[in-house]
């Protein structure tokens, strides 16, 4: 690119948290007047190198060159005075106030002392003029739909003549043609020559909108193409670290997971009936769930999935198009809002996750730290929490009965601790991980969901818990892993549902089954 074409030049951007390499000598371009969509999984580094560019957070090297000048923001105001403005997922405006206070705060101007609000009035009518909305800018933002505020939110980083624009997910809640009107915006943006770094996860919108594309993985510069010349399956492959020529089978595990059901190490003692039901039980004959049409406002728009007692069914797809959403449906904390679900052939539509669990199903969510273990906690109130909630404040477990329980799965499940009685935090995350699994077993659930169950762990733990899983198949449970380890969905499932851009697309079982057709499923257009 030449001097006279390059507005954004980043050279050997790091950043470093203690051991892990946030960001690793990352190069990056973007051209004035053009559209560059920056793509990456969860831990990829595109949120770090957003917060290095606009000053929220201090670069440990590197170099950032705008418009030719050095660019070294203390903050994200400092950022604004270079032109570099950001406009973030979750949008930083005031409800209560109009849309020419929020694109005008803390920027007013000032007559004899006080706001001049007929100023800032003119200011922001030019400014939502540039993105050619007419809107009556003295109207309270919280009266406004999401989509007019998305585009008040530009409009403010506009304000401040930006040369560079940052839009982080900007369409995440927005429906097609709210999103198709924020796309005839960027196009008259980029027009007037505005950069724009686009970060998004839709494909679809990154190939309707983009330039350029850049690919970030673990911290690391992958590749950056001109988008006509970057064909899905190669970007889908360069995200997820896959090469395009994988055929790998759906059932050839690693040699050390081959026996994994009949590895006595793998099996795994339930508690005794008189408190938690067992699978065996009940028999229940075909489906276990069926999940048909289901769909939530601005988390998922069509999902079908069903999965059978004994079966392990996979969901797969990048991150943002679906499956944690999918997830939170089926355990109850997003409500359905149309299409339908069943349970052992049974009408199923939780109200809340104490009433999936009621029901049989639990989940071990995708965040571990903030979503799962309760870290102050002993490793045994961890393990027995999900089963005393269940029974309620009136039938409270005894001491002996909880020590027992924890006991037991603690040692069938091979989770390496002092003692029951130490914080949970104080484990390995293998270790934690093992813990929520125990919780849920515990509950003697139908239906385990497992969001990432092996994701920050080392390799020892993962095959460790690919073990346990098969194990709780072997015993008849239902089993739904999602994972952005194609080789772990591939090994450990029968089915696997393919999600994008929201939409259940895709099922592959059997020889279909493998890792380069579940990566053509996800890159398929339309």
């Amino acid at each position: 690119m030449s001097d006279s074409q390059s507005l954004l030049r980043i050279r050997s951007l790091s950043k470093r948290y203690g051991r892990l390499a946030a960001l690793d000598a990352v190069d990056l371009d973007v051209a004035r007047g053009s559209i560059h969509a920056l793509m990456g999984e969860n831990g990829a580094g595109k949120s770090t190198l957003i917060k290095c560019l606009t000053g929220a957070v201090r670069r440990d090297s590197g170099e950032f060159l705008l418009d030719g000048r050095v660019c070294n923001p203390a903050s994200p105001r400092d950022a604004e005075g270079f032109g570099v403005s950001t406009v973030f997922q979750e949008i930083n405006l005031i409800p209560h106030m109009s849309i020419a206070e929020n694109i005008t705060l803390g920027r007013e101007s000032l007559r004899a002392g006080m706001i001049d609000r007929k100023a800032a009035r003119r200011r922001a009518t030019d400014a939502v003029a540039r993105l050619g909305l007419s809107i009556d800018v003295s109207h309270e933002v919280g009266s406004c739909s999401i989509a007019v505020q998305q585009l008040v939110a530009i409009a403010r980083a506009l304000d401040v003549r930006a040369k560079l624009l940052i839009l982080d997910e900007p369409t995440s809640s927005l429906d097609r043609a709210e999103t198709s009107q924020l796309f005839d915006i960027l196009l008259r943006l980029r027009a007037d020559g505005l950069g724009i770094i686009y970060v998004t996860h839709f494909l679809d919108q990154v190939y309707a909108v983009s330039d350029q594309i850049t690919v970030l993985r673990d911290g690391k510069h992958v590749t950056t193409r001109a988008a006509s010349d970057f064909p899905r399956l190669e970007l889908v492959a360069a995200m997820l670290g896959r090469t395009t020529g994988s055929t790998s089978p759906s059932k050839q595990p690693d040699a050390s997971l081959a026996a994994v059901p009949g590895r006595a190490a793998a099996s795994v003692t339930r508690p005794s009936p008189d408190t938690t039901p067992s699978i065996g039980a009940e028999q229940h004959q075909g489906e276990l769930l069926r999940v048909r049409g289901v769909s939530h406002s601005g988390s998922i728009e069509h999902a079908d999935l069903s999965v059978a007692p004994g079966e392990a069914v996979g969901l797969a797809g990048l991150l943002g198009s679906g499956r944690t959403e999918v997830a939170k449906i089926m355990f109850g904390v997003d409500r359905v809002e149309t299409g339908s679900m069943s349970l052992c052939g049974t009408l199923y539509f939780p109200r809340s996750p104490r009433d999936a669990i009621a029901r049989g199903v639990a989940l071990t969510p995708e965040s571990r730290k903030t979503e799962g273990v309760v870290p102050n906690l002993s490793v045994r109130d961890n393990i027995v929490l999900a089963l005393q909630a269940r029974r309620g404040v009136w039938r409270s477990l005894s001491l002996r009965r909880r020590q027992e329980i924890a006991a037991g799965l603690i040692a069938s499940l091979g989770i390496k601790a002092t003692s029951a009685d130490v914080p949970i935090a104080s484990l390995s995350g293998g270790n934690q991980q093992k813990a929520l699994l125990a919780r849920w077993i515990a509950t003697g659930p139908r239906l385990l969901i497992l969001d990432e169950p092996t994701r920050g762990i080392d390799v020892g733990a993962k095959q460790e818990i690919e073990r346990l899983i098969a194990s709780l198949i072997k015993q008849g449970m239902g089993v739904v892993l999602i994972s952005s380890e194609l080789p772990e969905v591939v090994r450990s499932c029968s089915r696997v549902f393919i999600l994008r851009d929201r939409r259940t697309v895709s099922e592959l079982a059997g020889e279909s089954l493998t890792e380069e057709r579940v990566m053509e499923a996800i890159a398929t257009h339309g």
